[in-house]
């Protein structure tokens, strides 16, 4: 958890205004949850291994010996917790508000999630998440809207060139089954494909082998990925998925996944490269029911955020599914690359005022600049104006004006 000085607060906003604007400028409306959830919400199956990581809060009224006799059982002990995303508290809130809504509601939550991480460079204790998701369109149509609005954000915020990994969970368990392994066992073989990236077929192959996999689907996924392939790059579409999988993919599947790429395409010019299939993409949330997505970007290595269909978890809260899905931005990992917007705080002025300058004088020049659009910030003149000058620079102002008793104008200066 961390501290921001005033230069880094900014910077964070107007990136966070960048992200906003697009999100709105496609149609959806921002909304706001608390930032706690009740226990059995946050622990009920749906998190994955973010569950794990949840900061629980004692219920009130706990005595001494009211914790020792459920030290063992951490449910009787907490009744709320801080949330660990957006996705459930936003399931919480369609079903609590579904007759105040739209028949199709496009979401945005731009807010704070906790959770108890190792902290890490990237990885976070308390960080920002701006989701988008779409609540009652189960067609491509939602999907394609995401993955839209998505790729104009990061073309808006200079980082044109990004691309979406896109896979679905129905066709990675039907691949399982094809390659024999049982369903039982299928949660288990997904954590170590989930690896492939990073340790590789050999790796993967004897990761599965250590779990006590059965040994006929062990073979036939090793296999699989040392099978020759061409390297005739095809655009995303029919071809390139089925030539990604075994033979016999289900076709409503592949159709729904070429259906996303066609409306992609159309919307950005006839590109055919803002997607990318990838049958081994896992992503772990437990709650993910379909097509699931990945932003990758060719400046770094690591994704700068994710999502997918979670048609099975509104249901828990209302008792009757509701078609879901959502996308992700990795906030803190965008705000790093996102480059210094200099016209953003072009007219940010400092007036370094004489000490016998009057109160009423100081606030009529203050107020003709800011009525002109400029921010202004009043400093008092030290001996050591260098210094002075440096720190407003490094706050974000980019001109500065000596203001004396008795002056009628001011004569504005650049910073730097």
């Amino acid at each position: 958890m961390r501290d921001f000085l005033p230069a880094d607060k900014t910077r964070r906003e107007r990136v966070l205004a960048v992200i906003r604007d697009r999100y709105r400028a496609h149609g959806f409306d921002e909304i706001e949850t608390p930032v706690m959830e009740e226990y059995g919400r946050l622990h009920a199956g749906m998190g994955g291994d973010n569950e794990k990581l949840a900061y629980n809060i004692l219920r009130r009224g706990l005595d001494a010996d009211d914790i020792r006799n459920a030290a063992d059982d951490p449910a009787a002990l907490t009744d709320l917790g801080l949330r660990y995303d957006l996705t459930v508290p936003l399931s919480r809130f369609y079903a609590t508000h579904r007759g105040e809504l739209p028949g199709v509601f496009r979401a945005i939550q731009i807010a704070p999630v906790w959770r108890a991480e190792r902290p890490q460079k990237g990885r976070y204790r308390q960080f920002v998440q701006c989701d988008i998701d779409i609540i009652g369109d189960a067609t491509a149509r939602a999907e394609a809207e995401l993955a839209i609005a998505t790729l104009d954000t990061l073309d808006a915020l200079g980082l044109a060139g990004g691309r979406i990994r896109i896979n679905d969970r129905r066709l990675l368990d039907w691949m399982l089954g094809h390659f024999g392994f049982a369903a039982d066992e299928r949660a288990g073989v997904l954590i170590t494909i989930d690896k492939l990236d990073k340790i590789g077929a050999d790796g993967v192959a004897a990761e599965l082998r250590e779990r006590g996999a059965q040994p006929a689907a062990v073979d036939a996924v090793e296999a699989f990925l040392r099978r020759p392939q061409t390297l005739e790059q095809r655009p995303y579409g029919e071809e390139q998925i089925r030539a990604a999988l075994p033979t016999g993919a289900p076709d409503d599947v592949v159709a729904h996944l070429v259906g996303i790429g066609a409306a992609v395409a159309a919307a950005r010019s006839g590109s055919g490269d803002a997607l990318v299939f990838d049958p081994f993409l896992v992503r772990g949330m437990g709650y993910y029911t379909g097509t699931i997505l990945e932003l990758a970007h060719p400046s770094v290595a690591y994704s700068l955020g994710g999502g997918g269909r979670y048609d099975g978890m509104i249901g828990r809260f209302l008792g009757q599914d509701v078609p879901a899905v959502g996308f992700s931005i990795g906030f803190e990992r965008i705000v790093d690359l996102v480059t210094q917007d200099e016209d953003a705080a072009a007219d940010a002025v400092v007036l370094v005022h004489d000490r016998d300058v009057p109160m009423a004088e100081l606030a009529a020049h203050k107020a003709r600049l800011v009525a002109d659009g400029a921010r202004v910030r009043l400093e008092t003149r030290t001996k050591n104006l260098k210094a002075l000058l440096e720190r407003a620079a490094a706050d974000g102002y980019t001109a500065f004006a000596l203001v004396a008793a008795g002056q009628d104008g001011i004569e504005r200066r650049p910073l730097g």
